[in-house]
């Protein structure tokens, strides 16, 4: 074989292997998506560590990448924590309405927890940004898991409301829901703009885990505060989520 024709094959694979990576990725989140519209988010977003695990072992089966003794612990340790959270995890509530998504949504907590977001959120962006933005990764993973926590209990929401339409109940001649679809359109736009900063600056494999626990932690934390997600729960099953959450933490965290 020529060498051009070589190299081109080779470009041809590249591309092929890129779309398919890209449609991947598409289903993905469109199956994430769907994901928050029946399960609480409490469930839901722990189990993103699975991925983890995916990348580990594909990377040692198709890109030849040595998966040593800690990779493999910390597989475990998302595992582990993984199954305990899923036979523990509260029951999703039931929601008729988008209205009363959005009941949750104006409670006094939520809207304190909201305030607080945003304001912590302003000073990170024009006060810290342009101070400590290229030193300190800390600024942009807490802008985008910040905003990540309010971008999930809008996608919750959103997801509910396209889950109640489809089965015949319309929730878009509601306001409410055009509300919440504005708020996801802009919070994701922010996420991408300052998560794609943090990536240009800093090392992918630092940021990548620091920003799961961050995004993670409080995201729950609003889904505790909007949802009230362990109210039906006793003491012992919302020990065993807490420790099966910090038992995927310490999986994550682990080096690769």
């Amino acid at each position: 074989m020529e060498p051009e024709q070589e190299q081109e094959g080779i470009l041809t694979c590249a591309n092929l292997g890129g779309g398919l990576g890209m449609i991947a990725m598409i289903v993905g989140e469109i199956a994430n998506f769907a994901a928050y519209a029946f399960a609480p988010a409490i469930l839901v977003t722990p189990l993103g560590a699975l991925s983890i695990i995916f990348s580990a072992v594909l990377a040692h089966f198709i890109l030849k990448e040595k998966l040593h003794i800690f990779g493999v612990l910390g597989c475990v340790l998302c595992v582990v924590g993984s199954t305990s959270i899923v036979l523990h995890a509260p029951q999703e509530r039931a929601i008729e309405s988008v209205k009363e998504v959005w009941h949750l949504a104006t409670e006094p907590g939520f809207l304190v927890y909201s305030g607080v977001v945003l304001v912590v959120v302003s000073v990170l962006i024009f006060r810290f940004v342009p101070l400590y933005g290229q030193t300190h990764m800390i600024v942009y993973v807490g802008i985008c898991s910040l905003m990540g926590s309010i971008t999930v209990m809008s996608v919750k929401a959103l997801g509910i409301a396209l889950k109640l339409t489809f089965s015949g109940s319309n929730q878009f001649i509601y306001y409410q829901t055009w509300l919440f679809t504005i708020v996801v359109f802009f919070a994701c736009l922010l996420q991408i703009n300052y998560l794609n900063k943090a990536l240009d600056t800093f090392n992918t494999a630092v940021i990548s885990p620091v920003y799961y626990v961050m995004f993670t932690s409080l995201t729950i934390l609003a889904s505790m505060i909007m949802f009230k997600d362990w109210n039906s729960q006793n003491a012992s099953q919302i020990v065993t989520e807490v420790c099966g959450f910090i038992t995927i933490l310490s999986g994550d965290l682990s080096p690769s």
